[in-house]
């Protein structure tokens, strides 16, 4: 008998069916991997069960002999506790903010009803899942720690008390590349140690391959197939699957054929970025160093590091909308004002687009307020019906119809919402895009898509690109060069390929080798 089964599983909200037909198992010692796209039912599948939904979930769900389905909240609440461990996607929220890393880890062990674990025992739970100065961390608050260190503390306190099934909702997606890496192998690790049962939810299919035993394919709530990892990558049986594979960035890939860039659009000679320390800490955070960069016409220049390496930072600097201490911003040669000082046609030539697309769009303005919006500040003297019209435009550019722009953000998927902030930024005709994690935030379908569009874009307007990212395999598709930032600095730039072959820094090679 497995260790987790389910039959013929659905899932409604409000009436509305969302999953159904889902059946699959998880093995003792084994991982099962849900991949597929956003809104695919991938997390209702996981959680509805457990009671962590606001779905009402019927089937045959038997967790050590335990039948979920008919079982009332007591008997679910002491299945969570006893049996099962979470990890969930945003550990910033998923963490108590006002309760030390120490009361937390000591509260998830003891749900079971074991006894109060000594100090000690705690500092070990910590130290199992790599964290260092581990007796430092228990008396430290979540906001103290980084993403990495926090997912290692949710991952602790979900094997506090010892459950034989680890349920992991995406548990990787808020990581740079490289602490994706480390958290799979660490929860691999865990899982042969403890022969935990795993249950993995995620849209990035590259980054389970290595890990998960089963593969449970899912489109639009139903399942669309599973079997052994290995048989699926390799010979997929249906189209969606397909799809998803070939969508999915890869390094091995052949080398995309790119348009040849011209002269030298833009630099920065020395540039650094201080910030004050927050609190009563005197001094400065060194968050870019003396960085040189160059983006020729026409070119796309990966800028790619770990999280708080600080290429947002020097993307932002030269979009204008953050500050810069030092050095100097070119354009075309010619020094470029600091942000205060552009002026009209200045601020026009470099446009950003941002990580998080929803959040990036007013949730209180139509799409046509939203796209339209630099015309007003950039081109003042445009009356509305020639705004209207170019907003039009801009939506057909980037595969919208025009029915798109009397909607709010909140009707928009991801893509679609990427796609408005795309159109809002090429609306003023820039010749320099800053894309920050683009596609980060997006599924490999959809964010496939987007690299295609900026292709395109590129292609027909000449573009330049300037592609943040921490996903060495996604910016190969689109980028002609390639700079690696690690604690502010520039550590190697070059051609994209000859990186890649070649990485000489310790922190390209864990990119590299991490995508």
């Amino acid at each position: 008998m497995s260790l987790y089964e389910i039959d013929q599983l659905a899932v409604e909200i409000a009436g509305k069916r969302l999953v159904q037909n889902v059946s699959l198992t998880v093995e003792a010692g084994q991982c099962t991997a849900i991949i597929g796209g956003s809104g695919s039912g991938k997390s209702l599948t996981c959680l509805t069960p457990f009671g962590l939904s606001p779905g009402i979930a019927s089937g045959a769900m038997i967790l050590d002999g335990i039948d979920l389905a008919s079982a009332d909240h007591q008997q679910l609440r002491n299945a969570r506790s006893r049996l099962t461990g979470f990890v969930f996607q945003q550990p910033q929220t998923a963490l108590t903010p006002h309760l030390t890393v120490g009361s937390q880890l000591q509260e998830a062990a003891m749900q079971a009803g074991s006894p109060r674990p000594s100090r000690k025992e705690l500092a070990l739970m910590l130290e199992r899942v790599g964290l260092t100065r581990a007796d430092e961390r228990l008396d430290q608050f979540p906001h103290r720690l980084s993403g990495g260190e926090r997912q290692r503390v949710m991952i602790a306190a979900a094997i506090a008390h010892h459950p034989k099934l680890l349920i992991a909702d995406e548990p990787t997606s808020a990581l740079d590349a490289s602490l994706r890496a480390e958290i799979m192998d660490l929860l691999d690790e865990l899982r042969a140690e403890h022969q935990l049962g795993m249950l993995l939810v995620s849209h990035d299919l590259a980054s389970v391959e290595g890990h998960a035993d089963q593969l449970v394919v899912m489109a639009k709530g139903r399942l669309v197939e599973k079997g052994a990892t290995r048989t699926i990558i390799t010979r997929p049986a249906k189209d969606y699957t397909r799809r998803l594979i070939a969508a999915t960035p890869r390094l091995d890939e052949a080398p995309p054929k790119l348009g040849q860039p011209g002269e030298p659009l833009l630099e920065t000679v020395d540039v650094g970025v201080e910030f004050p320390r927050p609190g009563w800490r005197s001094g400065k955070i060194r968050a870019v160093v003396n960085a040189d960069i160059m983006i020729r016409q026409g070119e796309s220049l990966a800028l790619v590091g770990g999280s708080g390496s600080g290429k947002s930072t020097l993307g932002r600097a030269i979009a204008g909308i953050g500050p810069v201490t030092s050095g100097e911003i070119r354009w075309q040669g010619a020094p470029l004002p600091g942000r205060r000082q552009r002026n009209l046609a200045m601020r026009q030539l470099i446009q950003p687009v941002f990580q998080d697309p929803v959040a990036s769009l007013d949730p209180q303005w139509r799409v046509e307020d939203i796209v339209s919006e630099p015309l007003r500040n950039l081109r003042p003297g445009l009356i509305a019906v020639d705004r209207s019209e170019m907003a039009r435009q801009a939506m057909l550019e980037v595969d919208l119809t025009e029915d798109f722009l009397s909607r709010s953000p909140a009707s928009l998927s991801g893509g679609q919402a990427q796609r408005v902030a795309i159109a809002r930024a090429v609306i003023a005709a820039p010749q320099l895009l800053v894309l920050d994690e683009a596609t980060s935030a997006l599924d490999p379908l959809v964010g496939a898509e987007i690299l295609d569009l900026l292709l395109r874009l590129q292609a027909d307007n000449g573009l330049s690109l300037l592609f943040i990212t921490h996903d060495v395999a996604a910016a190969r598709r689109i980028c002609h060069r390639i700079a690696v930032m690690e604690e502010g600095r520039i550590v190697e730039s070059g051609a994209m390929q000859a990186v890649i072959e070649h990485p000489k820094h310790p922190a390209t090679q864990r990119l590299v080798a991490a995508s």
